[in-house]
């Protein structure tokens, strides 16, 4: 029997699927990888200005490269701080082959300045973790934070998908910032993605933001 654990360090919770089965809307899903992580990325266009554009940040796959680092990547109106993420295959049993993962990505110093010109708040997160890890039998992924400001009181645990408004003062609309997405195609694999900015129509932007990314699948 496979399980898929989603756990959240620091916002305590989880989640076990037994069978590595998943109840939802029965579209069907691409599974994920045998192991990748990624600080982020950015794709967000700011009125008539410029795309901003930042690919996914210091990609490691256990297929390799199996470490990546990134310095700071900042364009107009967002920077993602250092990092560095590591995609770990450790041998359990050679003789039978038998295998574990671990992929993780660890970030710090994010910040999304984009939504003060439109009166909105500017969004830190000091440091970041996500972490997928599988056995045979059992996938895990986890995540935290620390140090995040611009985002007011967030709940603990932190549900799936929860959904933070981010508004003017007035309270209007500007961006959704989503935790703690998941990605459960029901083969036992699991994807995470810790946060998702999405922008709104009144803060004259359109385009998404992602923090912190993390999959894994259970090893053959």
């Amino acid at each position: 029997m496979r399980a898929t654990a989603i756990l959240r360090a620091g916002l305590v919770g989880a989640l076990l699927v037994a069978g590595g089965t998943f109840v939802g809307t029965g579209t069907a899903h691409a599974v994920n990888p045998p192991g990748v992580a990624s600080l982020g990325s950015a794709e967000f266009t700011k009125g008539n200005a410029e795309p901003i554009s930042i690919p996914s940040i210091a990609d490691c796959s256990v297929d390799g490269p199996t470490t990546n680092s990134s310095e700071v990547t900042a364009r107009t109106g967002i920077a993602f701080g250092s990092g560095t993420t590591t995609c770990e295959t450790t041998t359990i049993d050679a003789e039978k082959g038998i295998t574990t993962t671990k992929s993780t990505a660890e970030g710090k110093n994010f910040e999304l300045s984009a939504l003060v010109s439109a009166r909105g708040p500017r969004i830190r997160i000091g440091s970041y973790t996500v972490t997928c890890s599988a056995t045979q039998t059992l996938t895990e992924a986890s995540w935290s934070y620390e140090d995040a400001s611009g985002l007011g009181t967030l709940p603990s645990p932190m549900p799936e998908r929860y959904v933070k408004p981010i508004t003017k003062t007035d309270g209007t609309l500007l961006a959704e910032a989503i935790f703690n997405l998941r990605h459960l195609p029901g083969d036992g694999s699991v994807g995470l993605t810790m946060l998702q900015i999405k922008f709104a129509p009144p803060s004259g932007i359109t385009g998404d933001v992602f923090v912190g990314r993390a999959a894994c699948s259970p090893t053959p």
